[in-house]
């Protein structure tokens, strides 16, 4: 059974053992809340649901809003089995996906002012999530927010989101210094060899080392 079951099946499962839902409202849950952790689920999530129900980790419940019919999908005992068992094991590390970062690895290609043209736009990335976070934040300490029950989950992955806008906003303040003393070619330009030695000063263990 797990061998048919990718990442994403499992993200669907999680979403359906919070409550029931129909494939547009899952998209909806899904852009606000795993889009963050797993943005592949939003390309599969109309036939993702269907192919749990096949499986049998999930049921299909046909109604009607009006004269549209609506099937809704929620999750067997079967699925919170498999859903629970998927948990247990540890997960993987981040895979991460960063278009503005994979332009600024390739400067020497650019000009000072495309780099520079990223890392703004990496901070303004950063801006637009932290005021998300915010809002996020005060939709459950205002107003208790709609799964009140979930906060202490919500809160460590909020958390994190956090913890991330702020490191990439010092990151992007950092780089915009150093890239704004950089000549216009930035092929030619010298490193910041402050940075490199303090990065290479750093002590690390045994199992952090590449290879161990």
């Amino acid at each position: 059974m797990s061998r048919e079951l990718t990442t994403t099946s499992y993200a669907v499962l999680g979403l359906l053992a919070i409550k029931p839902w129909t494939t547009y409202e899952l998209a909806k849950q899904m852009d606000r809340s795993l889009k963050h952790y797993w943005p592949r689920a939003a390309s599969r999530i109309y036939e993702e649901p269907k192919r749990l129900v096949a499986l049998g980790l999930a049921e299909a419940t046909a109604g009607s809003v009006g004269k549209r019919p609506r099937t809704t999908y929620s999750i067997t005992a079967q699925g919170r089995e498999i859903l629970a068992r998927w948990l247990a094991e540890p997960g993987a590390g981040p895979v991460v996906e960063f278009e503005a970062m994979l332009k600024v690895f390739f400067a020497e290609h650019a000009t000072t002012d495309d780099v520079m043209a990223n890392i703004d736009a990496i901070r303004s990335w950063a801006a637009r999530q932290n005021a998300e976070n915010v809002a996020f934040a005060r939709l459950y300490t205002e107003q208790g927010g709609p799964f009140p029950e979930r906060l202490a989950a919500i809160t460590l992955t909020g958390r994190f989101m956090t913890d991330l806008a702020d490191m990439l906003e010092r990151w992007a303040q950092w780089a915009g210094e150093v890239v704004g003393a950089w000549p216009d070619d930035p092929a030619t330009a010298q490193p910041d060899w402050e940075t490199l030695r303090a990065i290479a000063g750093r002590r690390v263990t045994p199992a952090e080392l590449p290879g161990e």
